[in-house]
């Protein structure tokens, strides 16, 4: 069993939580100034919390410099499955020919190339929180010090790059590494907080690179089969939203965006055509009465009702009706309307449902409202 198996069947309540990379480059830097400036690398240092709590921080490893000292840590998500768990965070202060501090990224911290961030193109991806965490003990120990000059301060991840290919900052125009992030200081066990704040930041780089027409999708699969349906669309238009559904599309609505095409398949499509807009698998179970019921109201017999109902997955009954065209028409119909009932904007939506080996079940195209009488209420 892996590690990560071990942790996600611990109790909740019992989860240790984790500590973010921001908070990890800034304990960093302080140990890396008092190193540069006593000549003597602490062994741990202790930093304020934007939680409003204190924590302490290895160092793990140092290195002195001609010019500098790094020092480095490991860190510690907590029983989160977060992909920078165990990174290797690293904070370089050198003396600096500028007065002032200055901060920057270095190896394995990305860089934004795309508008739509809350961080400027050209800069190294640290984003507002840990940018002002890092400047702030940067500069207390500038002021207990009384430097009389300058120092640079680059804060670097050896595997950055390779971690990076885990998350979405390919997508967000975020290049060469992960990103610097925290806004609270510590890792919340299985937040949904980074993956929601990720697809609001894709929304943000989508419409400020001039599209129209976003698409979004529950996952690599269906975003697969999205890419080959709109092969016109520029890579910033498809987000991968998961299972929130109605966060993605309030977001969008709030971006006024004109047009957003659902891309899905039939588990958790099944659950937004019945109104459900958080469709994880704990919190929403599939309904086959209500997969039924629309079987029915299709005009589908008895028997395949039955058989609908008896099914162990939505995808199960996707392979039973594969063929009825009005299962799925209706089906997708129904994921349109509530979308547009949950944005409550003029917005035109359309919904695509795919079968798990790639064959279109079914779509609802260019929907920018519905009549009472073509949507079944689950």
């Amino acid at each position: 069993m892996s590690a990560q198996s071990k942790r996600t069947k611990k109790d909740p309540s019992q989860m240790r939580h984790g500590y973010t990379t921001g908070s990890c480059a800034t304990a960093m830097t302080k140990a890396a100034l008092q190193g540069l400036v006593t000549g003597k690398v602490p062994e741990e240092v202790t930093i304020y919390l934007p939680v409003g709590r204190y924590a302490t921080f290895k160092v793990s490893s140092f290195e002195v410099l001609e010019d500098g000292v790094m020092c480095e840590t490991i860190k510690d998500a907590g029983d989160d499955p977060d992909a920078t768990h165990k990174a290797r965070i690293q904070s370089t202060v050198y003396y600096s020919k500028k007065e002032g501090i200055h901060l920057d990224g270095g190896v394995g911290v990305g860089r934004v190339t795309k508008a739509g961030l809350p961080v400027p193109v050209g800069r190294a991806a640290i984003n507002p929180v840990p940018y002002k965490m890092i400047m702030g003990v940067a500069q207390e120990g500038y002021e207990e010090y009384q430097l009389k000059q300058g120092i640079d301060v680059v804060i670097s991840v050896p595997d950055g790059e390779e971690i990076a290919k885990k998350t979405l900052n390919g997508r967000l125009g975020i290049i060469g590494g992960i990103s610097i992030l925290g806004t609270r200081g510590t890792v919340v066990p299985f937040s949904s907080s980074a993956y929601m704040a990720s697809i609001e930041q894709a929304i943000s780089v989508a419409k400020e690179a001039g599209c129209d027409h976003l698409v979004i999708t529950t996952g690599g699969r269906s975003e697969k089969f999205a890419l080959k349906q709109y092969p016109d669309l520029p890579e910033e238009a498809f987000i991968e939203m998961g299972d929130f559904i109605g966060f993605t599309l309030k977001h969008i609505a709030r971006k006024q965006i004109p047009k957003v095409s659902m891309v899905g398949m039939m588990g958790k499509f099944s659950k937004l055509a019945r109104g459900v807009m958080m469709v994880h698998s704990k919190s929403a179970p599939i309904s086959f009465e209500f997969l039924a019921e629309m079987a029915n109201r299709v005009g589908i017999d008895e028997a395949v009702q039955k058989e609908i109902l008896e099914a162990n997955t939505a995808s199960q009954v996707g392979e039973i009706l594969q063929g009825n065209d009005a299962f799925f028409e209706a089906l997708s119909k129904n994921c349109c309307y509530y979308a547009l009932n949950h944005m409550n904007a003029e917005i035109e939506v359309s919904t695509s449902l795919y079968a798990m080996n790639g064959d279109c079940l079914g779509k609802a195209e260019n929907i920018d409202k519905l009549d009472e009488n073509d949507w079944y209420r689950g």
